[in-house]
């Protein structure tokens, strides 16, 4: 055939000829054939194989071809078809699988991470991004992709299968692409659309869960704690708080995390559920980061757990407040009370009903976190109120180890139950009434100008047993004796004589407690 004295042009029909390891390319039914192959391949489909007879009336003739078919030749072709196409035909799309929800479709400019198989009409493969183990990236419908490629992704959802078949003059055309893809070649592409986007997009924000009572919404400076999963939009898990058994702790619209996630925790409400969907321009970009691959576009399911802001001060709502609440608790009174300690999700974290028994402290004395101490203050036996305590006036970033996450925000439900007013600033012990002119003899039971911590310590004991005396209430006897007596004995040797004894208003003021 290559010997015919007629050209053979390139045309509408890819037939395989196996000595010349390439294809024979052909129009039919346009007078380019012999009469009997113009025939004979009508109906053909591809991959289909057919053993044709041509008698010389519809070959060569008379004449035949000098030098390579006699004349009145019987012609025997043995003819595979391996590609079929029209110069009518468009792109041919056929969708297999479609998600039941698909929010946004594939328009121009859009931007796609999409996976392939290349094959071609008779199917066998030249390319598959799967083999690769990468994504195919590319813009939509501005020519970074042939035509009917970019024809076959339009209206495309994240999630969707479909086979787009594309004819040469689509594709390669008549060149082919140099390397896999011959010319006149029609393409089959089996694609599934993982992301989308466009670089005009912003984030998107779904509310889930909304709590019915939401007092306070995050701002610019707040510090959050939340749980996340993070997806990508085909699903694929790439990282999640709940794994780590840990929150994700940060600062909001401070540049702490990603444009897009600094953007979505703002507004938010303790307790709250919501999804933030981040284009790769928001999120980590063209280059991706560990799982995330670039230009990926971020799903990120959040649960708010708290919040608050480094200039919070303890919020106080009290509950209940009896008629008769004329005294209040001050610094240094000694209260018994009972509280449920939670976290802000609702969490308990502690409660003395379960241990059936108060606790009891010295207010002000710095045995409980500052804004216990705080929320403490004003307040009546009997009543009842909630304390609201923020990171830094309780256990701070660090929080309890297996007890109180880091910079976690504390609420206390507190009952006063019982309050022993405390001494004045700066004392450990108080006369009720008229301090003994002969104090110091008093105390020296033996007489001979020296007091021993053992005779100090009786004599404190005995005023207090007799209501003469009165000790700071809630710290331990002999520790505040051994305190006392240690500031009298002035020169450190173990006693305390006439001239090292003084009464607390006797002396300048001191830092140290005295009597």
């Amino acid at each position: 055939l290559e010997k015919a004295s007629f050209p053979f042009p390139v045309l509408s029909q890819r037939l395989e000829l196996y000595d010349r390891g390439s294809t024979f390319n052909v129009f039919v039914g346009k007078g380019q054939l012999i009469a009997g192959m113009d025939q004979a391949l009508v109906g053909m489909c591809v991959n289909e194989r057919r053993f044709v007879k041509i008698p010389p009336k519809l070959a060569y003739g008379s004449e035949g071809v000098p030098g390579v078919i006699p004349p009145n030749a019987v012609l025997h072709f043995d003819v595979l078809l391996i590609d079929l196409w029209n110069s009518e035909d468009e792109v041919q799309v056929q969708t297999y699988f479609k998600p039941e929800k698909c929010p946004r479709t594939v328009q121009v400019s859009d931007f796609v991470r999409y996976h392939y198989n290349g094959t071609f009409l008779d199917g066998t493969l030249f390319d598959s991004s799967h083999n690769r183990m990468r994504t195919y990236d590319t813009y939509v419908g501005i020519g970074w992709l042939i035509p009917g490629m970019d024809q076959g992704l339009l209206g495309m959802c994240v999630g969707e299968k479909r086979i787009i078949t594309i004819p040469p003059f689509l594709a390669y055309g008549e060149d082919g692409d140099g390397k896999e893809i011959p010319g006149q070649a029609s393409l089959v592409f089996d694609v599934v659309l993982l992301d989308l986007h466009n670089p005009k997009d912003g984030i998107v924000i779904e509310n889930q869960l909304v709590p019915e009572s939401c007092e306070r919404r995050s701002q610019t400076g707040d510090f959050l704690r939340y749980h996340y999963n993070g997806t990508l939009l085909d699903g694929t898990l790439f990282d999640s708080s709940y794994s780590r058994n840990h929150t994700y702790d940060t600062y909001v619209g401070k540049g702490y995390v990603i444009a897009g996630m600094d953007e979505g925790l703002l507004g938010v409400c303790t307790g709250e559920k919501r999804r933030i969907i981040i284009p790769p321009h928001l999120g980590y970009g063209e280059e991706g980061t560990g799982k995330i691959p670039g230009s990926a576009v971020l799903v990120f399911d959040i649960h708010v757990v708290d919040f608050h802001n480094p200039s919070d001060s303890v919020s106080i709502t009290v509950n209940y407040k009896p008629s008769n609440c004329t005294v209040l608790s001050k610094k240094g009174d000694y209260l018994k009370y009972h509280y449920n300690a939670s976290l802000l999700d609702g969490t308990l974290l502690d409660s003395t009903h379960s241990l059936g028994k108060t606790y009891n402290i010295v207010l002000g004395s710095g045995q409980v976190v500052l804004g216990m101490d705080m929320g403490l203050q004003d307040m009546c036996v009997g009543e009842r109120r909630t304390v609201v305590i923020p990171p830094h006036l309780g256990y701070g970033e660090d929080g309890v180890e297996g007890e109180v996450p880091g910079s976690a925000v504390l609420v206390f439900d507190i009952e006063l139950l019982e309050l022993v007013s405390g001494l004045p600033e700066g004392y450990m012990f108080v006369w009720n009434g008229e301090v003994s002119p002969n104090l110091f003899e008093e105390i020296d039971q033996n007489h001979d100008g020296e007091v021993l911590l053992e005779e100090f310590s009786e004599y404190i004991r005995t005023q207090v047993d007799t209501g003469k005396g009165k000790l700071a209430p809630g710290f331990d006897f002999e520790k505040i004796v051994k305190n006392m007596f240690t500031n009298q004995d002035r020169d450190g040797n173990g006693k305390v004589t006439a001239e090292e004894f003084k009464l607390k208003d006797q002396e300048a003021k001191e830092e140290h407690d005295e009597l």
